[in-house]
Formats: structure tokens, sequence, C-alpha cells
């Protein structure tokens, strides 16, 4: 990732994951974090080794690496940056938002995660940090209605949040923020499963990254 890519912007959002391959669920949420939240840039950060997720079925990071590059490809919005995956060791949030900002003092940064991933934050490494270090966008999974937030919290980081109008804001002034994103069912288990039965992926994923599996066939035999 260039400097550029991130100084010349001044709101980006942090899109990070395994992206095992990256779908279209993952594209289309992106662009609605984006359009809603009026980020100036989604930085797509491929995890090399994620410390919640099992290695079974994770093809290397260079092709997961060159799918998002793919995937990405002809939106001006949307790049990609490789800082977990040259950094070596486990791939931890707290760790990549910290360099982010290094590197970018002036820029404000909006870390986008799910909702399922926002339930399970107090066993993230140092997660009391990421509430310090960037907003948080939590995006709904479907069928959900809006959740209150304030319930989700860890207990240890309550007294450091003010709760307005459905606003969870920071002592460090950061915010917490509630994000529906359209219901597209997909997910890139169930496309693997898909694949390792030579089934069709056809519409789950971009054309050019739907290419890219079969030409290297990945995930073919794999049944996780």
């Amino acid at each position: 990732m260039g400097s550029r890519t991130v100084t010349s912007a001044r709101r980006i959002g942090i899109f990070g994951g395994t992206f095992n391959p990256i779908h279209l669920a993952h594209l289309r949420s992106a662009e609605e974090v984006r359009d809603a939240q009026h980020l100036d840039r989604i930085l797509f950060v491929p995890s090399a080794a994620p410390p919640h997720k099992r290695k079974y079925g994770l093809v290397t990071a260079e092709h997961r690496l060159a799918m998002v590059r793919l995937a990405i490809a002809g939106n001006p919005y949307f790049k990609v940056s490789t800082i977990e995956i040259d950094r070596p060791g486990r791939s931890y949030s707290v760790d990549t938002l910290r360099a982010l900002r290094s590197r970018a003092p002036g820029v404000s940064f909006a870390f986008i995660m799910g909702f399922d991933a926002f339930r399970e934050i107090d066993t993230w490494k140092e997660y009391e940090r990421l509430f310090e270090l960037a907003d948080l966008i939590v995006t709904s999974r479907p069928p959900m209605g809006e959740p209150e937030l304030q319930r989700f919290l860890p207990v240890a980081v309550h007294a450091q949040f003010c709760y307005r109008l459905n606003q969870l804001t920071h002592r460090t002034g950061n915010r917490v923020i509630f994000q529906r994103i359209s219901d597209l069912d997909i997910s890139a288990s169930a496309i693997r499963q898909r694949l390792s039965r030579g089934f069709s992926i056809c519409y789950l994923v971009p054309p050019a990254v739907e290419r890219y599996i079969a030409r290297h066939g990945l995930y073919v035999g794999r049944s996780r």
C-alpha cells in the first residue's frame, strides 16, 4: 500500500478479513458502508494468519490477495493493503490500526466489523485499544433488527462510553455505529463447500475471481 493511498483521504474504512474467497456480499457491504458513512475510501486488508480462524481450508495469502485485487479492480474508492501479509506472525487488528495511524496521523479511520465479531470483541487482542484508535462500524447480518449495541459492550469498557440516541461515543470521541446492510446471505464457507462438491459459484463472486479460482484449482476437494 503506497503512502498516497492513505494520506490523500480524510476518512478511511478498514475492512479486514481472510477473504477466503472474497465474494459479492463483501463488496456490497463495503460499498454500502462507504456510502452511508461518507468514507473517502475503503481499504481491504487481507489477513496473513488470522487468530480467530482455523487454518483448514485457508488458501495462501498470495491467492487471497490476488482475488481481492481482481474483485475491487475498477472501483476508485476501493484499495487493498498488504500490511498484515507483510507483517510476520499473527494478524491482529490492533497492530494494524496502530501502524496505519502512525503512517497517516491526519487521517480518521473507521474499522468495519460484523455484528457476530462485535459480540466477541472481548476475545480480541487489546480490544480496549480498538475503541481508542478508530470508529467501529458494526454491520448487520441477515436476518436481524437493529440491536442495542450498548448491551453487547464488554463490561470492562462500559464506563468509557456515553450512550445517546442509539449512538455510543467513546471518551476519545470515537463512535460505535450500527450500519444496516443488504441481507445478502452469501458466505465464504458456503462457496468453498459448493466448490468442493463441484457446484457452480456463478453470481456469488465476481467473474474475475471465479476464473481465478478455476484456473488455480482452489478449494477443490476441501469440505469445509
